[in-house]
């Protein structure tokens, strides 16, 4: 999951305070998640802005990395971490010098593959999310009953409806439809998944991962469903526009995005002081207030307003809800997967321009 943001990185750079016997560390991080709230805690505690480097998408972000571009501190989401930690990109994490750790879920501090050992993770959660369909009950209302993401495929809707552009989000999405568990696909399997794609191109209005694009398609009735993550219902159920975020039985998909340090940081105390800001109290309500992603930290999702909860559809019980959904994984053979599903969407039109 996570969002196409910007083409180029941007740096930002602030000048080694008097005494200092290093530079500020440097967050490698969607542009989402390098704003002040974020960065508040560690200026406090080091007076000095750390660095902050953009990525549009953590491919960019890899190839980056391995070209020999050294940041402290990276923000990926859970599907890359065994390859970024498989190219010998990171160290682990001791969570015993984060004096946040403790206020996150315990369901996301047990994420499978992050554990490292004697207090040690690879990668601490930072946010969520979920991965469904955002219709508009007014013109699908039997799509709001039923809850079924099948309104992807009904002749009824052809040209109305959009999915997300990134493999993450999508391929693991139509997989489910037809039974597949796309974490661990077999060659006949992504035959079958495949089949399933192209039955899709010709419903599509658009493939876009553009927050802004499928809201206003929805908002104005161009979209009757779809592809999004929830943040995206948030908006348009805020601004009370006739929509559901479909929750069909099996569970929908969860992203998590965390941070992970560079194996090679240029002050470690410094890069944990940065990972435990992004992950503080300050950060996770910018997370749910701001952004509309659910923070890891559970502390500060306890002191936001029902109000919240209702705008994002989603319980207060996290931990229960957590558990009942799919969280997003690597998928195996990923390479051969994107260019099948480049080639099939070279087609379908691109998303319209949006209005500022």
């Amino acid at each position: 999951m996570r969002k196409s943001l910007l083409l180029l990185g941007v740096m930002v750079l602030a000048a080694c305070g008097p005494g200092k016997k290093s530079g500020p560390p440097t967050l490698f991080q969607w542009e989402d998640y390098v704003q002040p709230p974020i960065l508040a805690d560690y200026v406090k505690a080091y007076g000095e802005m750390p660095n902050t480097v953009i990525f549009a998408d953590e491919d960019e972000a890899f190839a980056k990395m391995k070209g020999g571009f050294k940041p402290d501190v990276m923000g990926p989401c859970l599907y890359e971490l065994p390859r970024w930690r498989e190219a010998g990109l990171l160290q682990p994490i001791d969570t015993s010098k984060l004096k946040n750790w403790s206020k996150l879920s315990p369901t996301l501090r047990g994420l499978p593959g992050i554990n490292a050992g004697n207090g040690k993770v690879w990668f601490v959660p930072h946010y969520w999310g979920n991965t469904s369909l955002t219709i508009r009950t007014d013109l699908a209302p039997e799509y709001a009953k039923s809850q079924s993401w099948n309104i992807l495929f009904d002749p009824k809707y052809k040209g109305r409806v959009a999915v997300l552009d990134g493999v993450d989000d999508t391929i693991p999405f139509i997989a489910h439809m037809i039974g597949i568990d796309a974490y661990n696909m077999s060659d006949a399997d992504w035959q079958k998944v495949q089949a399933k794609l192209k039955q899709l191109m010709p419903q599509l209005r658009f493939v876009s991962s553009d927050d802004t694009a499928l809201a206003q398609g929805l908002a104005s009735g161009e979209l009757v469903a779809a592809m999004s993550w929830r943040n995206t219902f948030a908006s348009l159920n805020k601004e009370g526009k006739p929509v559901s975020y479909l929750e069909p039985p099996g569970g929908i998909f969860t992203y998590v995005c965390g941070l992970v340090m560079h194996k090679e940081p240029s002050d470690e105390a410094k890069s944990l002081a940065l990972i435990d800001s992004t992950i503080g109290d300050t950060a996770s309500r910018y997370a749910i207030e701001t952004k509309g992603d659910e923070p890891a930290n559970l502390d500060v999702l306890a002191q936001v307003p029902d109000k919240v909860f209702q705008t994002l559809h989603i319980s207060r019980d996290l931990e229960s809800f957590l558990k009942s959904g799919i969280f997003q994984q690597r998928l195996k053979n990923k390479e051969k997967i994107v260019e099948a599903w480049t080639e099939m969407r070279a087609g379908v039109a691109p998303a319209p321009e949006t209005k500022k």
